[in-house]
């Protein structure tokens, strides 16, 4: 049985290093560290282009936009990606509402996603889902999507929430998605969630080797 531990950013990365991105250590590749914009979201709303420069200013190597980007044109995402260059700054994944992997939608996403030199498409909330059957289906539309996104060179991806870690007729709707979908589809890790919910995020990793291509790390405690 897995002891759980509350992790400080620092040892959740040392640990995840360990457990599922050693070839990296052994090749002496640094794990660069990002951001996520909805961190910035008031001031994303504002300004798009401003919060990017102020992350790069603080040290940040990458950066995840999220789903207002959508609404972006594409001369609006080529300006970004020129920002990016400039600012040495690499856009590796972006979060996105359940919407962006619809038949509509996808196309659009998919372009944005390459102009801006993101690699994943990642699922941030997969909205109202009824049972294990309709995780099933989310499984289902993460494996299409990924059918249709790869010609581009991207993948998709999942974010987990506390959700996703309960069980729901005996079963957890995070084990239901790895289950049934294929080992190109990112498990994008919430150390913060994962370990409010009482899992440990380092088995979880151990247990989905190759899928865990990036991690939200979060610092939690039960103590207010």
């Amino acid at each position: 049985m897995s002891t759980i531990r509350t992790f400080s950013r620092r040892s959740l990365f040392a640990a995840a290093g360990a457990a599922s991105l050693a070839p990296l250590a052994l090749a002496k590749k640094k794990i660069p560290v990002g951001i996520e914009l909805y961190s910035v979201r008031t001031e994303m709303a504002k300004n798009i282009f401003e919060p990017v420069k102020a992350v790069a200013k603080m040290g940040y190597q990458g950066v995840e936009f999220y789903g207002p980007y959508m609404s972006w044109t594409v001369e609006q995402a080529k300006e970004m990606r020129k920002l990016l260059d400039d600012l040495k700054l690499k856009c590796y994944s972006t979060h996105n509402g359940s919407d962006s992997f619809t038949a509509e939608k996808l196309p659009k996403a998919i372009e944005l996603n390459s102009i801006l030199g993101s690699k994943y498409i990642v699922m941030a909330s997969a909205g109202r889902v009824q049972g294990i059957d309709g995780w099933k289906k989310v499984a289902e539309t993460l494996t299409g999507a990924l059918d249709k996104t790869k010609p581009a060179g991207i993948k998709v991806g999942f974010h987990n929430h506390q959700g996703e870690w309960l069980p729901l007729e005996g079963q957890k709707p995070l084990e239901v998605l790895a289950k049934n979908t294929p080992k190109d589809v990112m498990l994008q890790l919430d150390v913060g969630t994962t370990v409010e919910t009482g899992n440990d995020p380092v088995a979880w990793i151990k247990a989905n080797k190759g899928r865990i291509n990036s991690i939200h790390c979060k610092d939690f405690s039960k103590d207010p």
